[in-house]
Parts: structure tokens; sequence; C-alpha cells
């Protein structure tokens, strides 16, 4: 009897517990959603509708297959369709206001410039950075691209300085050294004075040193084994955008996640070392104070200023958000190795290409510089500043072909929107290059290349201040901006001191989405030595 007893009492122990997982799964998979789309269709919203567990990615991804099919027409600049395909097609249909699920994960597209300044001026204490997939985290690193709260605001603080403008301007000898050492094996590589050369490879390895240099302090060999490493940390963090997300998978050993955990402790340990070797010269007082402040150098300093010993190195992270331990400034390094060598590298490649297809823009741009720097200088400090034309090619370069095709932030709380009211949680997906590209703000040449627009500066070239946002907006608008425009205009001052060129036979115009915009069958440029 007893037996008997024990075994119905298991039966319904299992049966609740199913049960209670049944219910919970219908609650997050069909009944939440089907509350979300009745709170936004009342106010007047709508989108694909949700299917179950997977909501439009199947739609998505079909859109995106297709487009990345279709050839684009020959020097067009009217990209929106290519790569944000599913806002594209479904702006057309729903307007530019419209709920779409990534999974279970609703999200509504924001287009207006009047509610993106509330998301990011008016209201940015009410909304959060919306988090990274965990690949993603793991590749862009856990430092101020993805760190929240009072730790993000102390980090911002303490790497600020670095990023001032007159400390960057100190930096420009070193950059200029790096650039001019690339554009001699360009001259030694080239037959007849022309040479064909794929220019987002060399960007990269440019970009990669110059970080080293000027942010960390180091040469680029002490930094080619973590790039390397991160760059395969990349190919697994692009599929991860098109995979629906399953709690907990990241934590099962199968191969793939092997394979990511290897790479990020490999990644970690290079960078410790490097953080151990200029700990180590800070005990030894062999770091001199007339050099100009780098990262590193400004996260050791705050981290010595919290720790009483400089050879202890905290094994776990620090709960307070004012102490820097070493895993904190590892997580920063990685932060700026990618997001810095992305940004810049990507700029440089675009502006190269549109002025190698716009050669109009080109002999102005050189005309100028050689104005300016004259025609085989290096440009000095106080000569960058005055580059304007090249100044307005690279604001437009990056309207027409921002890093980031779209951003997003969530409310921390229910938030009023302009008129709608929007729950604590819900994503809000921030186009960027659909703003970009809006004819109603930037006028009718919107998907043409045209610097003059920016003659007159940012804030007069679109008829709302908040229609320009490549770098980010509000807060937390990316603190390297002063240190990728730099490098980007002396990079190319430098080139078009002694180079013409054009567009490779074989360049097809194919901008693809992989995390940051990239030309899909590279960049292959023809250089010509004046």
């Amino acid at each position: 009897m007893e037996d008997k007893f024990n075994y119905l009492f298991w039966i319904l122990i299992i049966s609740y517990t199913v049960m209670v997982i049944v219910f919970k799964i219908m609650v997050n998979l069909w009944w939440r959603p089907r509350k979300i789309e009745q709170h936004f269709s009342k106010q007047g919203i709508e989108g694909p509708p949700y299917r179950f567990f997977a909501g439009n990615m199947k739609e998505l991804l079909c859109l995106m297959s297709k487009a990345a099919s279709q050839p684009m027409p020959a020097l067009s600049h009217n990209i929106l369709p290519r790569v944000l395909s599913f806002y594209h097609h479904w702006n057309k249909i729903y307007g530019a206001t419209f709920l779409v699920w990534f999974g279970t994960r609703a999200r509504l597209t924001i287009s207006d410039p009047v509610l993106i300044r509330e998301i990011f001026i008016l209201k940015s204490d009410l909304f959060e950075k919306n988090d990274s997939p965990h690949l993603v985290r793991k590749a862009e690193g856990d430092g101020l691209l993805n760190l929240k709260g009072p730790k993000w605001a102390h980090h911002r603080k303490i790497i600020r300085p670095t990023f001032h403008l007159e400390n960057l301007k100190m930096m420009i000898p070193m950059m200029g050294k790096s650039i001019a050492k690339m554009l001699d094996k360009w001259a030694e590589m080239s037959n007849c004075g022309k040479v064909e050369i794929e220019i987002s490879e060399w960007f990269t390895t440019l970009t990669e040193e110059v970080i080293m240099q000027t942010v960390f302090g180091s040469g680029h060999e002490d930094g080619r084994p973590i790039f390397k490493l991160q760059t395969q940390q990349m190919i697994f963090a692009i599929q991860s955008y098109n995979n629906v997300h399953i709690p907990g998978f990241r934590f099962l050993p199968t191969k793939k996640n092997r394979i990511c955990w290897r790479l990020d402790s490999e990644i970690g340990n290079y960078l410790v070392k490097l953080i151990h070797e200029r700990i180590k010269n800070y005990s030894t007082n062999q770091v001199s104070e007339e050099c100009p402040t780098d990262l590193l150098d400004a996260m050791i300093r705050a981290k010595l200023k919290g720790t009483s010993s400089v050879g202890t190195i905290p094994k776990s992270k620090s709960n307070s958000s004012t102490r820097i331990t070493v895993h904190d400034i590892v997580e920063e390094c990685k932060t700026f190795f990618f997001a810095g060598k992305q940004t810049v590298s990507n700029l440089l490649t675009w502006t190269t290409i549109l002025l190698a297809m716009h050669p109009q823009w080109q002999e102005l741009a050189r005309e100028e510089v050689f104005t300016v720097c004259g025609s085989r200088d290096v440009p000095a400090k106080d000569d960058l500043p005055k580059l304007k034309m090249l100044g307005m090619i690279l604001n437009e370069s990056l309207r027409l072909y921002p890093p980031s095709v779209a951003t997003i932030r969530r409310p921390k709380v229910d938030v009023q929107l302009g008129g709608y009211s929007i729950p604590r949680g819900t994503e809000l997906l921030i186009p960027i290059i659909a703003v970009h590209h809006d004819k109603t703000l930037w006028g009718h040449d919107a998907t043409e290349f045209n610097p003059a627009r920016f003659t007159q500066g940012v804030t007069l070239a679109t008829k709302h201040p908040m229609a320009f946002m490549p770098f980010g907006l509000g807060p937390r608008q990316c603190v390297g901006q002063n240190l990728a425009m730099l490098q980007a205009k002396l990079a190319m001052a430098m080139i078009l001191q002694r180079f013409s060129f054009d567009l490779g036979q074989s360049y097809q115009h194919a901008p693809t989405v992989l995390m940051l915009l990239y030309p899909q069958y590279g960049a292959p440029i023809i250089f010509r030595k004046l």
C-alpha cells in the first residue's frame, strides 16, 4: 500500500512539473507574443504576424538571401533594399514603425528622428543598450560597448581622456609612419606605375598596427595573435545573428562552443601577458611621462590607484563599479581591438571605393590636400582640421555606408515615446541606414554621393540633427570617434598625395552586413603613382 502511495505521489509530482513547464512554454512562446501584438495593434502599429517560436525569422532570412543573391546596379548607392531588406520590404507594407519578431523577441522599428531624439537624448536614462548575442559579446568584449549603469559610466570617465583630440594629435607622427610604410609597399608593387590592390585587407592590417601603437603603446606584432583569434571569433558571432536563441544552449559542450571557449581563453591569455608587462614597467618606473596617454595606460593607472600591491592580480571580477581589475582591462582591450579595427578599416574601404567611383570628388580632395599639406609631406597636426573637403567626403561616406546599419535600445521601465506606450523590455530597432537614406530628411538626392551637402556642417546638412548617427548619439556615442576620423583623414590625405585610383575591373558593388557593413566580394582598386 505504501509503495502504491509513493508511486502515485511521484506520478503527481512529475505530472505537475510537466504541466508547469508546458504552461510556461505556452505563456512565453504563445500567450505573451499575442498580448504584445494586441498591445501595439491598439495603437495602430502592425507588422508581420508572429509564428510560434521562430517569429518572423524564416521570412526574414528568405528576404536577406534573396537580396544578397541579386546584383546591384553599377555605381548605385541605393543599398537599403540589399543590406536591410526586411525593413525595406515591411516598411512598404506596414509603414516606418512596425513590429517584427526575431524568434520570441519583439522589435519595434523606430526611424522618426523626433522619437530617436527622445530615445538617445531627452529620455536616455530610461533606455539601455540591448544585450548582444553571447558569441557577439565574446568577440566585442565586455567593455564600454556592452557595459551598463555605474560601471559603464566609471569606465568611460577613465577612458575618455585617451581620446581627447589634443592627446590624439600627439600620435599623428606614429600614425603617419605606419601609413607611409603601407604606401611605400604599394609603390614597390606597382608595375609601369600602377598596381591593383585589395584594399580592405591592407586597411585592416594598417588599422591593427595603429591601434596597437596609439591605443596600447605596443608594436603590431604583439597584437597579431589577438587580431587573428578575434577574426575567428567573428565568424561564429556572425552565425549567431541568424539563429533562434535557445536558453542555456551556450553552456553545452558542443564542438562550436568548445572552439569559442578556446578562442576566448587564448585571447585573454595574450592580453593578460601584455597587461602584466605594462604593470611591471610601472612598478620599475620605466614609463616616460612624456609619452601620450594610451588606453592601457589610463586603465592601469586607475587600477593602481585602488590596489596596494602592483603584483596582485585579482582572480575574479570585482562587484564594485569603481574598482578596476585586470579582468576589466582585458575586456576593454578586447572591445577596442575589435570595434576600433572594424570601424576604421570599413570607413577607409568605403571612402576609397566612393572616390574611385566619383573621380571628380577625388580630384577636388587631392587639390585641397596639395594646397594645405603639399605634395609629399606627412600632414601635420595643424593641417588636418583645414582639410574641410576631405572631412565632408568622410561624412558622406559614413552617411551612405555607416559601419553599423542598425542599433537596438530597450526601455528599463514602461515609457511614453511620442504618442506610443512602450512596455518595459521591448526592443526598439533604429535602422540607421534607413534614416541616413531618407529623402524626407536628406532631399531628393539622398541615395547619391554628394559631399557638398556637408558644406555648412552636419547640423545644416539635413532637416533634423538626429538624422546623422554613424557613431551613435547621446551619452553612449562612440568614445573613439575622434581617433577614427583623425586616422581616416590622415590616411586618405596621404593616399591622395601619392596615388590616383579607380575601381578594379573585377569589382562588384555588393554591400553586405557581417556584423558591420562590408563589400561582399572585396574591394580591388587600381592605384597609379602620381
